[in-house]
């Protein structure tokens, strides 16, 4: 799975946030399911931050707000509103310059691959853009990496 791919899981979908699992759409008057934790919630599913992964259209503070709620789920206060470490650190996901180099190949960067500011300024405001513009599904061309 590409690297955007196993960001938007771990808040979209899978049921990667520790104690909080993805709920299938239930109808009226009938009890929530659980999704199999290793399969992809399907499109309309209940996300680990509450919201359905629809593949339309968020807004910046959807996202936040999903985020947020794994955020404050933790005991660790990490700055992921504006560092892509801190964020990634957030979703129990790999932080390393390795893993944001791939990233930033993955998302389209054309400056140069240095884990510098400039990079990991660039690789954040990507990956809030994209999950927003998504709504919690990945994107194909982003899916294979």
């Amino acid at each position: 799975m590409s690297i955007f791919g196993s960001i938007a899981s771990a808040i979209f979908g899978k049921g990667k946030t520790p104690g909080v699992s993805p709920l299938a759409p239930a109808a009226p008057g009938k009890p929530v399911t659980p999704v199999a934790p290793d399969k992809p919630a399907p499109q309309g599913t209940a996300t680990a931050g509450g919201a359905p992964a629809t593949g339309k259209a968020m807004t910046q503070a959807d996202v936040e707000g999903m985020i947020r709620k794994i955020a404050d789920a933790q005991s660790e206060k990490l700055d992921w509103q504006r560092s892509i470490v801190d964020l990634m650190k957030l979703l129990q996901l790999d932080s390393s310059f390795s893993a944001r180099k791939q990233l930033a190949q993955e998302l389209g960067y054309k400056g140069s691959l240095d884990g510098s500011v400039e990079m990991n300024v660039w690789l954040h405001k990507q990956v809030m853009t994209k999950l927003a513009e998504s709504g919690g599904v990945v994107p194909e061309s982003l899916k294979h990496a």
